[in-house]
């Protein structure tokens, strides 16, 4: 193989306009031989020859190349004999596809495979025997069986050469193919009786170098005279045969003739040449000469085939003839599929044109059935697109969303133009990974929680829950509380979360006299990179409880104090207010509704309370026989359940003041009769009230059972009942006022220029006798039918004259008294201690920051904590003069009257203090 390394080094390599490596080599080279460097000649260092990944990925059935990963080398994996894969075929090449990866390309190959003479001209037969007849004449021509060489050029057949023989000579003919057919040529006449047979040794020469060259012996029998050959009616016979062509079915009928008669004429057919692979598909019948299939057509196997004939007589003449057949392609391959790179997964962000797939496609077929259409089912979000003849690429035609389609199955089919028409198909599975590209999302777009106050601390409170439409760890979410102040108080000394739940916990126990709601934001954040949060404002209302009693702010019921006196003139007439409860509660809503009830009284048909004002009015005029002194006690409870009350003590005296007031209290004794009576009187009223709680309790649960099982209607609905009220937290109300205010017009009168006096006259009444028991009629608002105040049925009374103050009784400057009657404001005890209560009730407010007359209406500047109960039942009546705070004017302090400090009359005050 020496020449064959030097003729190797000579090999080259040509790069066409389109990029096509061209390569020539020789057959039969050694294993591991190199025939050119592909990353080189791809413009590829050694660096990137890994990057790039070169491989082949297309080639015959059997592999015959290989690259070398290192340095690019393409070299010779195993034996290659061009006249296997090319049999006569002038021109011989190999068709390489090379792909490379990041970016992936690929590349066509073409090598060509060169002949050399490694194959020595052969003949069919070891012998061929002839028969000449011995009165055959010199010059006679005997055809000879022709040599084959399957090489190439000068590497083919190119003589022929006979043993030198005084009787034959060797002669050529050459056909239309230019194909070198040999013939004996008798020199010399031949006498079968002098020698009957001849051996003689025929041999074929190629023109390679060196020469090789193939032999055959020729017997030749000398036979009596047999003057006529057979003839065939065709020297070459061209037939066409469908590859579809069953086994058994016929190709073709010889048919040769003999003039001669007898044994001379009997002729039989025979195979003088067939080729190797033609021995199992054709046959001949040797009497017949009928040429039929013994084995399948393949045109991509074979595209054709050349036989020779030949027609032996009796006499043992000789005549041959060609038979060529081609073979008609029929579409009888199904395009094959090939996925030469495939990613099975795709992330949800990749940009459109992202390579999926390379896909190669072939037919074996040729011409229209071996033309391949390709397309993919999912043409959405996908597209196939041709990168050379046999490649196409499966790349993304849009954004993909792997919450939308978490994985694709990809159909790609490959059909072809044959009659019929061939498909095949091949599934891709793709998968889309995911991307954090979606924020936690919220069940709500706000959340709000109703806590009742006095909760224990670690409660469970509310649960927040978000959702994430990513996946694994893009999908798990965390929760947080964004940190923020409260009151400058952090929100996490108020409530705490669960990262992992979303729980919320109280952290302390709520006051809703102290805090009544409070709002935060808690944050989910998923865990992905980088991670997205979402934020929601949360709520927390606390519910109120009844967990204040109702507290009195006049009369004082401070236990240190002295008992309290409220005078009633010998003139008073019916409807005299006597005095005015104050309380308020610290509770809201129904808990802050406040009731005025006596809780004993000397003499019921005498005095009457409002409950709603807490005003105490005499029902009838004052008789001689009336007791001057009367204790009564007064009971305020709120609306809550259970109702928290507080009670207050007042004493009563029939007196024009208080001086002349004691004697009378002296002298006078003690009516047991009465106290009797009004003893008795109070227990028969305390079992009424217990006996009324229990009926109203059986009458309420039965109504509740009756409402469950009828529907409700609001026909015959007497508006006498307060409203119920829907949760919500106290920013959910405009002004936090109940839904029947009790309002008062403000009046503000001026004397002169040195005093400012102020009333409050009451608007309307509150329908409250369903709610609380009460015995004043005399003022109550008519309702109609849709629960709307039509009229008030007893005009509101004018304000008394009693509680004028006179020009004696205005204050004036501190220490500025000209009299002792002028000296103290107001002159009579029970002006000044009402006065004090409104006072203390404006100092509590001041205590609180709210202090004034500049709070809103009704309110009597009391803080908005109180609100509520003042608009309804808390605001002096017009009767009582308020004293402005903030005026210039300084009253005289009328305990300083009491402990003999201040001016004016000190047995009067003596008399106060024994009292």
């Amino acid at each position: 193989m020496a020449w064959q390394v030097i003729y190797l080094s000579l090999i080259f390599y040509l790069v066409s306009a389109s990029n096509l490596i061209w390569y020539t080599i020789l057959e039969e080279m050694r294993q591991n031989s190199i025939v050119g460097n592909i990353g080189k000649d791809l413009g590829l260092n050694s660096n990137n020859l890994n990057i790039r990944k070169l491989r082949i990925v297309s080639q015959s059935n059997r592999n015959f190349f290989n690259i070398n990963s290192e340095n690019g080398n393409l070299y010779v994996t195993h034996r290659i004999d061009r006249e296997e894969l090319c049999t006569s075929e002038q021109s011989c090449f190999l068709d390489l596809e090379i792909l490379a990866e990041n970016p992936v390309n690929v590349y066509p190959v073409k090598i060509e495979i060169q002949d050399i003479n490694d194959n020595p001209p052969s003949f069919s037969k070891d012998y061929f025997d002839i028969a000449i007849s011995e009165s055959a004449s010199p010059g006679s021509r005997f055809v000879l069986g022709n040599a084959r060489d399957p090489d190439l050029g000068t590497n083919s057949l190119q003589s022929y050469n006979l043993i030198p023989n005084p009787h034959f000579s060797l002669g050529e003919k050459v056909d239309s193919k230019g194909t070198k057919h040999p013939e004996l040529v008798l020199e010399e006449p031949l006498d079968r009786e002098e020698q009957q047979s001849y051996t003689l040794t025929l041999t074929a020469s190629d023109g390679g170098k060196p020469m090789k060259t193939g032999t055959t012996i020729i017997k030749i029998m000398v036979q009596d005279f047999n003057d006529n050959f057979p003839l065939f009616s065709q020297d070459i016979y061209r037939i066409t045969l469908k590859e579809s062509l069953p086994s058994g079915s016929l190709v073709l009928q010889l048919n040769a003739t003999d003039k001669d008669d007898g044994t001379n004429a009997e002729i039989t057919y025979s195979f003088s040449h067939i080729p190797e692979k033609a021995r199992h598909i054709y046959a001949v019948d040797f009497q017949t000469g009928v040429i039929t299939t013994i084995g399948e057509l393949d045109y991509e196997a074979t595209k054709s085939y050349e036989l020779t004939a030949e027609a032996i007589d009796g006499g043992g003449l000789v005549a041959r003839c060609t038979i060529l057949i081609e073979i008609v392609d029929m579409n009888d391959n199904v395009p094959e599929i090939t996925l030469a790179s495939l990613y099975t997964t795709v992330p949800e962000d990749a940009p459109p044109g992202t390579l999926v797939a390379l896909i190669n496609v072939k037919d074996l077929d040729s011409g229209k059935n071996g033309d391949i259409i390709c397309h993919i089912s999912e043409t959405m979000f996908f597209k196939l697109e041709p990168s050379t003849n046999t490649y196409f690429k499966l790349v993304t035609a849009h954004l993909l969303d792997r919450e939308t389609f978490s994985f694709y199955n990809i159909t790609v089919i490959a059909e072809d133009q044959g009659i019929p028409q061939l498909s095949n198909k091949k599934d891709i599975h793709l998968t889309i990974s995911d991307v954090n590209d979606n924020p936690p999302v919220f069940d709500k777009s706000g959340f709000i929680s109703y806590i009742p106050e006095h909760n224990p601390a670690g409660t469970s409170v509310l649960g927040v829950h978000a959702s994430d439409l990513d996946y694994n760890e893009n999908a798990r979410v965390v929760y947080s509380i964004i940190n923020t102040d409260i009151d400058n108080i952090p929100v996490s000394s108020y409530v705490s979360i669960n990262s992992m739940t979303g729980v919320l916990y109280a952290q302390r126990s709520f006051d809703y006299e102290q805090l009544r709601e409070f709002q935060f934001q808690v944050m989910a954040k998923d865990s992905g990179s980088p991670p997205l949060s979402t934020n929601v404002t949360v709520k927390i209302c606390i519910i109120d409880k009844n967990d204040n009693a109702p507290m009195i702010l006049y009369p004082s019921e401070d236990p240190g104090e002295s008992a309290l006196f409220e005078f009633i003139p010998h003139s008073a007439e019916r409807g005299y207010l006597v005095t005015k409860v104050i309380a308020v509660d610290s509770d809201s809503g129904h808990n802050a509704w406040l009731s005025y009830h006596f809780l004993q009284v000397p003499d019921p048909t005498l005095f009457t309370i409002s409950q709603q004002t807490g005003e105490i009015k005499i029902t009838r005029d004052l008789r001689d026989v009336d007791t001057l002194r009367q204790k009564i006690v007064v009971m305020v409870k709120d609306n809550g359940i259970p109702s928290l009350s507080s009670t207050v003590t007042l004493n009563v005296v029939v007196a024009e003041n208080f001086q002349q007031a004691v004697p009378e209290i002296r002298h006078r004794s003690t009516n047991l009769d009465t106290t009797y009576n009004a003893t008795f009187y109070l227990l028969i009223a305390i079992t009424l009230i217990s006996l009324l709680f229990i009926i109203t309790l059986i009458i309420a649960v039965a109504y509740k059972c009756r409402k469950s099982n009828n529907p409700p209607s609001f026909g015959s609905f007497n508006g006498n009942v307060y409203p119920q009220f829907t949760l919500g937290c106290p920013s959910d109300i405009s002004d936090a006022s109940l839904p029947f205010p009790f309002s008062y017009d403000v009046c503000v009168t001026l004397d002169s220029k040195q005093n400012e006096i102020a009333y409050l006259k009451p608007g309307y009444d509150v329908p409250t006798d369903n709610l609380i028991d009460t015995e004043d009629t005399a003022v109550r608002p008519n309702f109609n039918k849709d629960n709307k105040i039509m009229q008030i049925a007893t005009p509101q009374a004018q304000p008394n004259a009693d509680w004028r103050i006179s020009q004696a009784q205005r204050p004036g400057p501190s220490g500025a008294q000209p009299t002792e009657e002028a000296g103290v404001w107001p002159n009579n005890q029970f002006e000044t201690e009402r006065l004090q209560a409104m006072i203390l009730a404006s100092a509590n407010e001041a205590a609180e920051g709210t202090s004034g007359l500049g709070g809103s209406t009704g309110t009597m500047g009391l803080s908005a904590r109180y609100g509520p109960q003042f608009t309804l039942q808390h605001v002096p009546d017009y009767r009582q003069n308020v004293y402005i705070p903030g005026s210039t004017l300084t009253p005289t302090n009328a305990a300083g009257k009491r402990d003999g400090k201040g001016g004016g009359n000190k047995k009067k005050s003596g008399k106060k203090d024994k009292k």
